[in-house]
């Protein structure tokens, strides 16, 4: 019998629970404290759309700059491997890509309609989008550096996807991390901590609700971290 597709899966209940529940600095604060203090991209990848919040799966994407439109070994293929890495988007994937200067846009409105199409929950650039008005239309959620036009075709092309990335500020990243992005920024919580993290973040959440029912009821901020170690 076929599956009934207005039935989440795991993962989508996974990745809806943590929209409704979880936030970026939470999942910071819960990994600072288990010794994971690099888990942030840039602050400079930012939401296009204020508010917009995506959890999902990593599908890393490493780019670097170029001086033309075809390679001399390792095929000729104008923009590398990026159509090959955004056709193998999956469903609750998050296109997420690092390596290039910010001197051309790395995502544009057809990869954004190509990744809804296949079920992709958004893209996180490390540099610039385009088609600003584009994507706005389609409502696909984007975090960059922001918009400009200049084409990547004779500048950057896709080395490799499914791979490491490191971000400059040292932030790594695995393909199938969890990526959660928010009004306050992109956050990565590794695949391997995943579990421990989210459990942490929850009971975190449930605590800092009571914390705020204790402020509201008039108990110093002294007093409730002495009694809770939260604020």
């Amino acid at each position: 019998m076929a599956a009934n597709p207005a039935i989440a899966s795991p993962e989508e209940a996974l990745f809806a629970e943590i929209k409704a529940k979880l936030y970026t600095a939470v999942l910071g604060d819960v990994m600072d404290a288990m010794g994971l203090t690099s888990q942030f991209l840039p602050p400079e990848i930012r939401a296009l759309v204020p508010g917009t919040v995506i959890a999902g799966r990593a599908m890393t994407v490493q780019e670097a700059d170029c001086a033309g439109d075809t390679a001399v070994r390792g095929g000729a293929e104008p923009f590398g491997l990026m159509f090959e890495a955004l056709d193998d988007l999956k469903p609750g994937e998050i296109y997420i890509c690092t390596g290039s200067s910010p001197t051309y846009a790395l995502w544009g409105g057809l990869m954004s309609t190509r990744a809804a199409k296949l079920g992709a929950v958004g893209a996180v650039l490390d540099g610039y989008h385009r088609d600003t008005r584009e994507i706005l239309g389609l409502g696909f959620p984007i975090f960059s550096a922001g918009s400009y036009a200049q084409d990547q075709r004779v500048r950057g092309r896709v080395i490799d996807y499914r791979c490491p990335l490191r971000f400059g500020n040292g932030c790594r990243v695995e393909n199938g991390d969890l990526v959660v992005a928010d009004i306050d920024g992109v956050v990565i919580v590794p695949a391997r901590h995943e579990k421990d993290v989210l459990a942490a973040a929850f009971d975190k959440v449930r605590g800092e609700n009571d914390v705020r029912d204790m402020i509201l009821a008039g108990e110093t901020t002294t007093a409730i971290f002495a009694k809770t170690g939260i604020m």
